[in-house]
């Protein structure tokens, strides 16, 4: 055990906290342990980079620590009402398609390594952004506007093409 993993395992930790707050609607509460979770993402790549520190258990965490954080805060905001559940469905059946291919893969002894692409990089970061901006504008006050319906027909469209990337990799893998 690592450094940067125990961060990691402090991270998913987090996840249920930031769930109950925002299920209690404690806005201002789910907001700061959001940030402290990025913050912690990013203090544990820190360390593992600068100081060797990596590791294949850390590899494997990691992700799973910011899709579990961040799957479950879309849940969450669902459940509550703030963002229409079209859209945490979306969300969630991204991932669980990618997860399946990968156990998939395993099972039909093809395995394949999976690699992030430029459209699921965007994917997650404006994800990561609008999940902010709704916890920040919550916490502070601040009405939604414009930027929601804009903000989430974005995430949708991402979302679904980085889907659609990983299907497409992983049907030409399978295939050949």
């Amino acid at each position: 055990m690592t450094i940067p993993n125990f961060i990691t395992i402090g991270r998913l930790l987090l996840v249920p906290a930031v769930i109950m707050m925002i299920v209690q609607r404690n806005w201002q509460a789910a907001f700061g342990l959001f940030v402290l979770a990025g913050v912690s993402d990013a203090v544990d790549g820190f360390i593992a980079r600068r100081f060797d520190m990596r590791s294949e258990l850390g590899a494997y965490l990691d992700p799973v620590a910011d899709k579990a954080l961040l799957v479950s805060i879309y849940l969450a905001l669902a459940i509550v009402g703030i963002i229409p559940a079209w859209l945490a469905i979306i969300v969630v059946f991204r991932d669980i398609m990618i997860v399946s291919g990968v156990i998939l893969s395993w099972v039909l002894d093809n395995p394949l390594e999976m690699r992030p692409f430029l459209v699921s990089k965007l994917n997650t970061f404006a994800q990561i952004a609008f999940a902010a901006g709704l916890l920040a504008a919550k916490a502070f006050d601040v009405a939604l506007g414009f930027w929601f319906e804009w903000s989430m027909w974005s995430i949708a469209a991402l979302t679904l093409a980085s889907a659609a990337a990983y299907l497409a990799f992983w049907l030409r893998h399978m295939a050949g």
